[in-house]
């Protein structure tokens, strides 16, 4: 009589799942740090204009503030300076979501190296453009920064969201006669600096821009603007309300806003109005 030998399941199946642990260990990879001690910890942090480019010189660039949320004490700041970035890169190449995206062309950003003991929760804030105070944002955002762990590349990305808008013409201030035709000039552009024009990487047809006459804080007409190549702006004209209507002036704003990504600016300015002209007479 023949025997048959049966190997216990318990005995077979260590050796089955063996070769899987395995090759799951080999994947995991330690940190070559010390293990006690302060480690040298690198930040880059990337100021950038919503939907846009990154904040540069040519609007002032961008305060960058870091602080440890447990002692409130502040890590680092700085300005952001430098180039806004390549905008074909930027606004018209696809990209995959590990890609870099800013940092494959020379483009501003604000870099530290911190001395991290242990892992720290800090506040990154960010606030600009510092060249228009009128129109400054501020942001920011909370992470753990792992010592020795370097954050590069496109580094701690930070959105601030906007529209530059500047009346151009009349001049704040400038004073106004009474029933005269004027024309409300005002340029917009992104909080990066990049105009905002119609067909553009910023299609001014996509965004609601328009203008406004008050007296006082009362809203007496609605204006539809209209984009200028030649003066590269968007104007509208408006009668002057009558002198007696008007003793303390009149207020002009204008608005743009972008309801798809939630940017918005505006500029107003108050204006004194004079009683209209009188006819000249004739000399004979």
């Amino acid at each position: 009589m023949t025997r048959s030998f049966l190997v216990p399941l318990r005995l077979i199946l260590p050796l089955i799942l063996l070769p899987c642990f395995t090759s799951s260990a080999k994947g995991q990879t330690l940190p070559a740090l010390p293990l006690n001690g302060p480690q040298p910890t690198t930040v880059l942090v990337r100021v950038v204009a919503h939907g846009a480019m990154v904040l540069g010189r040519e609007v002032g660039g961008a305060r960058v503030t870091i602080t440890d949320v447990a002692s409130g004490h502040i890590l680092a700041t700085g300005l952001q300076q430098g180039e806004s970035g390549d905008q074909n890169q930027i606004m018209r190449t696809p990209h995959m979501m590990e890609e870099p995206i800013y940092s494959s062309r020379p483009s501003a950003a604000f870099t530290t190296t911190l001395e991290l003991q242990k892992p720290t929760l800090v506040e990154i804030s960010a606030e600009g453009p510092l060249a228009y105070p009128a129109a400054l944002q501020r942001t920011s955002k909370t992470l753990l920064l792992i010592p020795g762990q370097d954050l590069t590349n496109d580094g701690i990305v930070l959105h601030l969201s906007g529209y530059l808008v500047q009346i151009e013409r009349p001049k704040p201030r400038e004073a106004l006669i009474a029933k005269d035709d004027v024309k409300l000039r005002a340029s917009i552009r992104t909080l990066s600096g990049s105009l905002v024009r119609p067909h553009g990487d910023w299609d001014s047809r996509k965004i609601r821009i328009y203008g406004e006459v008050l007296i006082g804080d009362r809203i007496i007409e609605r204006l539809q603007m209209f984009y200028d190549e030649g003066s590269r702006t968007f104007e509208a004209p408006f009668f002057v309300p009558p002198w007696k209507d008007v003793p303390d002036g009149i207020k002009l704003r204008v608005i743009a806003t972008d309801l798809s990504t939630g940017n918005s600016g505006m500029d107003q300015a108050n204006y004194p109005v004079l009683s209209e002209r009188l006819p000249t007479k004739s000399v004979r």
